[in-house]
């Protein structure tokens, strides 16, 4: 696949950025990102992002689904980019009305917008649409899980470990209590980043748009969030995964630290229509990793769409 050069430090023209309202009246900050007048569109893709994101941070993957002529469309979750709210540092405890966010834009692009209808979620967003296409059953041609939180990954603490003592934590009064002390020191930094991307200049990109937009920064998730994001992900039973018929596609890599592998490829078992791709080397955020990482997931990505969602 070529590389075409774009500018992941400004918004694209053409992308119309709006308000969408949630059923209980929270405020979400929507773009809509349609094909040039006179273009027939591919379709309509929604890009649902993970824990910390936002819109800002994935305009390169949404450009080139864009140029591959499919109307995109992306939001901030509540609680995180231009979405916050009440909600301090994103911790929400519950991810229920994130599933009801993410199932009412569904359903509205796919009224609103010309078909075939796909949606496409990377980590906490992989682990919410799932969850939507098992509880709402969204009318989606297909959708793809990219690092999906299908359960977080808590080695080298054993995963019902981890549950019980977020949840006790969470009980006892530290529910808004960061999992870890915020550090600018240079080995957390390094950290982080050889966790989410080994692309140095992507990481960069975020970091501007968070010094740009002080309020994209959400700092560590809380025990909260934890105990939360345990209850959540611990629906994905086997029972309520076979009721999932949309095609769906899961990409992941071996070395996650941040969700776990194993989850993923247990998933891709019991889908009745589902795909599986895997890395051996590469960090969380395959869509943000170098070229030969990127490039080699987005051609999975249109593959597999281009199959279960022709135009």
């Amino acid at each position: 696949m070529k590389v075409k050069a774009f500018d992941r430090r400004s918004r694209p023209e053409g992308a119309v950025f709006s308000e969408w309202r949630a059923a209980d009246g929270w405020a979400l900050r929507r773009m809509d990102w349609p094909q040039p007048d006179g273009a027939v569109p591919r379709g309509s893709l929604l890009f649902a992002g993970g824990r910390g994101d936002f819109i800002e941070k994935y305009l390169e993957p949404i450009a080139h689904w864009h140029e591959r002529g499919w109307n995109v469309v992306s939001f901030d979750w509540r609680g995180q980019g231009h979405s916050r709210g009440s909600i301090v540092g994103g911790n929400f405890t519950d991810f229920d009305p994130l599933v009801s966010d993410l199932d009412a834009i569904v359903r509205e692009v796919v009224e609103a917008g010309p078909g075939p209808h796909v949606a496409i979620g990377h980590s906490m967003g992989g682990h919410l649409l799932l969850r939507a296409l098992a509880e709402r059953r969204p009318p989606l041609e297909a959708a793809v899980l990219v690092a999906p939180m299908l359960a977080v990954n808590s080695f080298p603490t054993p995963a019902i470990t981890a549950r019980w003592v977020a949840s006790i934590f969470a009980a006892v009064g530290g529910r808004d209590v960061a999992l870890w002390p915020e550090s600018a020191g240079t080995n957390s930094l390094l950290l982080r980043q050889a966790n989410l991307t080994s692309c140095q200049e992507r990481y960069a990109d975020e970091i501007w748009w968070k010094n740009r937009e002080p309020g994209f920064h959400l700092g560590a998730p809380s025990w909260g969030w934890l105990d939360a994001a345990f209850r959540s992900t611990a629906r994905h039973d086997q029972e309520v995964l076979k009721r999932v018929t949309t095609p769906v596609l899961l990409v992941g890599t071996e070395r996650d630290r941040l969700v776990s592998p194993k989850a993923i490829r247990a998933a891709a078992t019991v889908l009745p229509t589902a795909e599986l791709r895997m890395f051996d080397e590469a960090a969380h955020e395959l869509l943000r990793e170098t070229d030969a990482v990127r490039l080699q997931t987005l051609a999975w990505i249109d593959d597999f769409l281009d199959r279960h969602a022709p135009a």
